[in-house]
């Protein structure tokens, strides 16, 4: 890949890719890969980052112990166990290629103040700067089951969506013990194709029947959610086999091939403005453009041509929701013109939240009569039409509220003017700035690669 662009590059790996499912021995040859691949693309110039699950799993096989425990404090003691005999395996490894690495621990409340995401993401900058690579790993230890939800990411292919994001990497490599995503199962389907494209994450209807090891907490739906949270943030995702670590260069070499001989392709053919004279072709006249190599198999989903990055990102995809406020269409125009939530774009609220807490956004839609919120029984009303009838309501995004959720639900509807009134005090106009407030985009579905024609849901092997 020399010639090419230096690149951000995060590879995460399960821990069925690290530890032998039944025997929970390290996977040497398949580690040694791993670390040879990843210093490889530092020698090309390149930038990586590792997310390394296994801290359990490691754990267990330290201890003795068979199985993986149901008891949560017996998981955490067994990560803490783990974790450093994991860091010191990575270590050794790579101390072989003379290779330096550092370990990173993350939890949810780790990105969820703004402030340590920041703090976490500048120390990725330098210590990529530096030529070093991150190992990171969601730190189990500090999970505790009364905060678990908040505190989980749920697994290390969210976390590693996550990193990426924080980076901005190019790629995301997600690898697993198959080679790609499926239109139909292929062990019970000999026709089943490989799906090599993905263009747009919400097109595909995958089957997750398939959990994840019984080391790990993932499947290849937590796969699917990453790629969705990669690609958003514009990041190139592949799935593709753990056991051929060097899969990893053969399809970066492939698709960065590609966008070369798209870029040649489309410079200018005047002859009166040759093409080797034009500031483009200046720019990549060094590089040598050959053939697109034929790549290994694997699955690619497509970055998102308009990203959602730093704030935005930290706001829709750092932030567990606490409750949720429905607002009518003029307050979601509004916002979508770059304006603040005004109180009287509010129909109603749900859950118990405080101030500067996150929220869900949903859309509904507003008719006489006022909107009621009979949230009894199977559902609310809109505008005195059942739910069942009524517009589906649509979540448009999450935002970071300037009132409680009680302090809401006695403002909804009013003029920002009415605040004070009302409340004896008027922290702000708004119900939430704009710049605390992040919209997903809801773009027309793109076609995935093969089209499944047949109606099969995709399946993972």
């Amino acid at each position: 890949m020399k010639g090419h662009k230096h690149l951000t590059i995060v590879i995460k790996l399960g821990s069925s890719s690290i530890v032998h499912e039944k025997t929970h021995e390290p996977l040497l040859s398949v580690l040694s890969l791993i670390v040879e691949t990843a210093v490889a693309l530092i020698k090309d110039g390149h930038r990586v980052v590792i997310v390394s699950s296994g801290a359990i799993a490691v754990g267990l096989r330290r201890m003795d112990v068979e199985k993986r425990p149901k008891h949560l404090p017996r998981i955490q003691a067994l990560a803490a166990v783990g974790q450093c005999r994991l860091m010191s395996l990575w270590e050794s490894l790579f101390a072989h290629l003379r290779q330096p690495v550092a370990q990173i621990l993350l939890t949810r409340n780790d990105i969820a103040d703004r402030t340590q995401y920041l703090n976490a993401q500048n120390t990725f900058t330098e210590l990529l700067n530096m030529g070093v690579i991150p190992i990171v790993n969601e730190n189990d230890t500090l999970a505790v089951s009364e905060i678990r939800q908040i505190e989980k990411f749920g697994d290390n292919d969210t976390l590693s969506a996550i990193s990426a994001a924080m980076v901005q990497a190019d790629y995301l490599f997600l690898m697993t013990d198959v080679d790609c995503l499926y239109d139909k199962n292929p062990r019970t389907h000999p026709d089943a194709q490989a799906i090599e494209v993905v263009e747009d994450v919400s097109s595909l209807e995958a089957d997750v029947s398939s959990a994840g090891s019984s080391l790990g907490t993932g499947g290849m739906s937590t796969k699917i959610v990453a790629a969705r949270l990669a690609t958003s943030a514009g990041v190139t995702t592949v799935i593709t086999r753990s056991s051929n670590p060097g899969n990893i260069v053969n399809i970066v070499n492939h698709v960065q091939a590609q966008k070369t001989a798209e870029v040649h392709s489309e410079l200018p053919s005047n002859p009166a403005t040759p093409a080797e004279n034009t500031p483009l072709s200046s720019s990549i006249s060094s590089l040598h453009v050959d053939a697109p190599p034929t790549p290994p198999l694997h699955t690619r989903f497509l970055p998102d041509p308009f990203p959602i990055r730093d704030r935005s990102f930290w706001l829709l995809h750092g932030l567990a929701p606490h409750g949720t406020l429905f607002i009518d269409q003029g307050a979601h125009r509004a916002l979508a013109s770059k304006a603040g939530l005004l109180p009287a774009g509010i129909v109603d609220v749900e859950g118990q939240f405080a101030q500067q807490e996150a929220v869900r956004l949903v859309v509904v839609k507003r008719n006489p009569p006022a909107w009621s919120s009979a949230a009894h029984g199977n559902g609310v009303d809109v505008g005195g039409v059942p739910v069942d009838v009524a517009p589906a309501p649509i979540e448009v995004g999450r935002a970071l509220v300037n009132y409680s959720a009680a302090e809401i639900m006695r403002i909804k509807g009013m003029r920002s003017t009415e605040i004070g009134g009302v409340l004896g005090y008027a922290d702000s106009e708004y119900v939430a700035l704009r710049e605390n407030v992040s919209l997903t985009k809801r773009e027309k579905s793109r076609p995935v690669t093969p089209s499944a024609s047949s109606g099969n849901a995709a399946q993972a092997s």
